[in-house]
């Protein structure tokens, strides 16, 4: 179990374009309600999480405000606008959050299938390190490619595919949010400030929607 005595803080990275799917998913209808709606649910039935932040495009914020003000909860949800790079969206989420939150949950908008019991899982990780994320091993074959050609197999054992929640202790995320860098997930930029960061095991079914495949995959599973 987590420690109790840290208050925990989610941060749901919302303010993506979405130029390679052509709309902006997050907000698009998944069966009776947005699909940001289905991803904020698991944070908000986990007893662990105190407080949410959703970051939000410039100018959808005042819409969707609106929108999750409808979306009844005893949890303070809050909104914050994002900024052009998911690095910088994630900072004034945690910024947003409420001084004495200790632990943040970095969770994609479109990864609509969390539980609650990962989120979980994640957060007591941080109890022995600096932060903690989900993943699954491979179960495929890697191979390292340059120009169509092989230049060396990896070994699947230590391959490890990134999902989130992806959770940290608050000082050490900001920290390495500031730092001047591009990364593509929280993990590998809390690593590059020399931070610890462990792996808990996800499932296949935390995915993120990011093709036309993947949403009606979704959509069959909220219609099922």
């Amino acid at each position: 179990m987590p420690n109790s005595s840290l208050r925990v803080g989610a941060v749901v990275p919302s303010a993506g374009q979405g130029e390679r799917f052509g709309n902006k998913k997050q907000f698009r209808p998944l069966g009776r309600r947005p699909l940001l709606f289905h991803t904020l649910t698991p944070f908000l039935k986990c007893d662990d999480i105190a407080e949410i932040v959703v970051v939000i495009p410039e100018e959808d914020l005042e819409m969707i405000s609106r929108e999750l003000a409808s979306f009844t909860s005893a949890k303070p949800v809050k909104t914050v606008a994002g900024g052009s790079q998911r690095q910088i969206s994630v900072l004034n989420g945690c910024l947003a959050l409420s001084d004495n939150v200790e632990i943040i949950a970095v969770h994609d908008a479109v990864r609509p299938f969390v539980t609650p019991e990962l989120i979980s899982a994640t957060i007591a990780g941080c109890d022995d390190a600096d932060g903690c994320i989900a993943a699954i091993p491979s179960k495929d074959t890697v191979k390292q490619v340059s120009e169509n050609n092989i230049q060396s197999t990896i070994d699947r054992n230590s391959i490890w595919l990134a999902q989130t929640p992806q959770t940290f202790h608050k000082d050490i995320l900001i920290n390495a949010l500031q730092q001047d860098m591009i990364a593509t997930d929280e993990a590998s930029m809390v690593e590059a400030t020399g931070g610890k960061v462990l792996v808990t095991e996800g499932f296949a079914g935390n995915f993120k929607i990011t093709t036309s495949e993947d949403w009606q995959l979704a959509e069959n599973i909220i219609n099922d």
